[in-house]
């Protein structure tokens, strides 16, 4: 069954403007079943690049892969074409032949200046993430949304994840293989094989200390310490897992206003099924920092960048988003208990937020005023809604 993906609005306004669009994000996140999907009132012809045949071609003979693959056709889709050699400049052939062309890629290289040197002005770049909650309860057929059974679709979500092939299994084990199967591909092919890194048992324990530190704020000479591993190597890691959608970095947010402010990175995985799976946890009821690991994946699907507030003196606010200039401080907390904690109540004396949200996982509403500043105490499903009113 297709699940209708969030992005199929912006994708539509776009589709007509550029002659190249590039979906990018995780394997297996269902980039291809999109476009695959919207291709549909097209003439269109479909490229897999795993496929060396098409790959050698595309590298070594673009005029021979024109007439072979892309003449005739109104589309082509050419799938995870990350794996070319000279990529930037062989699209940016077929685009001055007025060819229309949507790509995939499982890995930020593709978005590197070598690529779009070549394409500036003729790509738009669209991320696409696994399930968010609203497609998840779609792929449920859920058309009533009752207290508990949200509860038990968000314990659900938190815990298998939204990659389409988990979401849609209904058998726990199998969830579970398949989510093993897609973490092995993905530090073997898309990490390992595609950032060079030949030692494969240290990449995995290095996965697996990041999935037991979530939210934490990375230091380089702990984890050098902990698993005895360069400062080089941790970084080449990190961007290795950033860019291949493993693992996300939230900045810090400061201002002129806040000196005092950490410049580390916190550290979240993009899907919390993925995580637990390499952490080798599934807990019946999520942990505060499962928790807010899977709140700041549903607001990176939501379309925000969300950061974190720390200053020295121990004041903390989980995530900051900016809605078209509004800034909003968010707290996340695995119970229900309508408290304003003071580290919340700081941020809005020092930034007079107009709105703050405490998202728990507990379906409990409610609000309360502070300094002419709105808390709303809501569901992780309340968020998104109220995030877009603003």
């Amino acid at each position: 069954m297709y699940i209708e993906r969030e992005i199929k609005e912006k994708f539509q306004k776009i589709e007509e403007t550029y002659p190249i669009i590039a979906l990018v994000g995780a394997r297996q996140c269902g980039k291809t079943t999109f476009l695959k999907e919207n291709s549909k009132k097209f003439k269109a012809s479909y490229l897999l690049f795993d496929d060396p045949d098409v790959r050698t071609i595309f590298e070594n003979d673009i005029k021979k892969f024109e007439n072979q693959y892309i003449e005739g056709f109104e589309l082509s889709i050419l799938d995870e074409v990350q794996y070319c050699k000279d990529a930037g400049r062989n699209l940016k052939y077929l685009a001055d032949k007025n060819k229309r062309l949507w790509i995939t890629s499982s890995s930020e290289m593709i978005l590197g200046k070598e690529v779009l040197s070549y394409l500036v002005g003729r790509v738009s770049i669209l991320k696409l993430y696994p399930f968010s909650i609203n497609e998840f309860l779609k792929s449920k057929k859920q058309k009533e949304i009752t207290e508990g059974i949200l509860e038990r679709h968000v314990l659900e979500h938190i815990n298998f994840g939204g990659y389409p092939k988990v979401v849609q299994s209904e058998n726990i084990e199998l969830k579970k293989i398949i989510l093993k199967d897609l973490y092995d591909t993905m530090i073997l092919k898309d990490i390992a094989k595609t950032f060079l890194i030949e030692n494969i048992n240290s990449l995995e324990e290095f996965s697996r200390y990041l999935s037991l530190i979530i939210g934490g704020v990375i230091s380089y000479e702990n984890i050098s310490k902990e698993i005895n591993l360069s400062f080089q190597t941790i970084k080449k890691y990190l961007d290795a897992m950033e860019k291949s959608y493993l693992i996300s970095r939230a900045k810090p947010f400061h201002t002129n206003k806040i000196k005092e402010i950490t410049k580390q990175p916190k550290i979240y995985f993009i899907d919390t099924g993925l995580r637990n799976i390499i952490a080798k946890n599934f807990d019946v009821t999520p942990s505060g920092q499962l928790f807010e690991n899977y709140v700041y994946s549903e607001l990176l699907k939501f379309g925000f960048e969300p950061k974190y507030w720390r200053t020295k003196s121990g004041a903390e606010v989980d995530f900051v988003v900016d809605v078209d200039g509004q800034i909003i401080p968010i707290e996340v907390k695995a119970k229900a208990d309508n408290k304003v904690s003071k580290s919340l109540r700081s941020f809005i004396d020092n930034y007079n937020p107009k709105r703050a949200f405490v998202v728990s996982y507990k379906n409990k509403q409610g609000k309360i005023n502070i300094n002419n500043c709105e808390v709303m105490f809501l569901d992780i499903l309340s968020l998104k809604k109220q995030l877009k009113k603003d």
